[in-house]
């Protein structure tokens, strides 16, 4: 089958800028619910949380179907990591997944930096094609709660 038809988006956020798509949120979620096991859960309203801080967004359309998503956050200058690489099982093996992410690599808020991290837990071969390396120095990880903000101080004193 010819994928030359595929289209290929880049967003700063979650505003279309010129991308004749807009991410359904909906769409998304149905995206991740067919192809990550790790994001089974993810609420549209959360998911546009994610996509307001994240630059650059990268997707992939047959038409106006959501096929491939993938998404970074950076410093711009330093440090930046690649989250939530996923194309749909009907579209993987033919090359789509890695120009997802060499198109995140190409941004310009993430071409300069000094190290690009990326998660993932079965799919190591494929980002070492591309040229990740395992890093077994930076294995951290807090799996943090959110605070309830009610009652909180809005200005804390600090004494000299």
């Amino acid at each position: 089958m010819d994928y030359r038809h595929i289209q290929f988006c880049v967003q700063d956020g979650i505003a279309p800028n010129g991308c004749p798509h807009e991410i359904d949120l909906y769409q998304l979620q149905d995206l991740f619910q067919v192809t990550a096991f790790w994001a089974q859960n993810r609420r549209p309203e959360d998911w546009q949380i994610a996509l307001a801080n994240s630059k650059p967004i990268v997707t992939a359309w047959d038409g106006d179907r959501l096929i491939g998503f993938a998404r970074a956050t950076s410093d711009g200058i330093y440090r930046a990591t690649i989250w939530d690489v996923v194309i749909h099982p009907n579209y993987q093996g033919i090359g789509l997944g890695r120009k997802l992410v060499e198109t995140v690599l190409m941004h310009p808020h993430v071409n300069r930096v000094e190290r690009v991290y990326l998660m993932t837990t079965n799919q190591q071969q494929f980002y070492e094609r591309i040229g990740f390396e395992v890093n077994s120095t930076t294995t951290m990880v807090l799996f943090n709660q959110p605070v309830c903000q009610t009652g909180l101080p809005t200005t804390i004193e600090v004494s000299q």
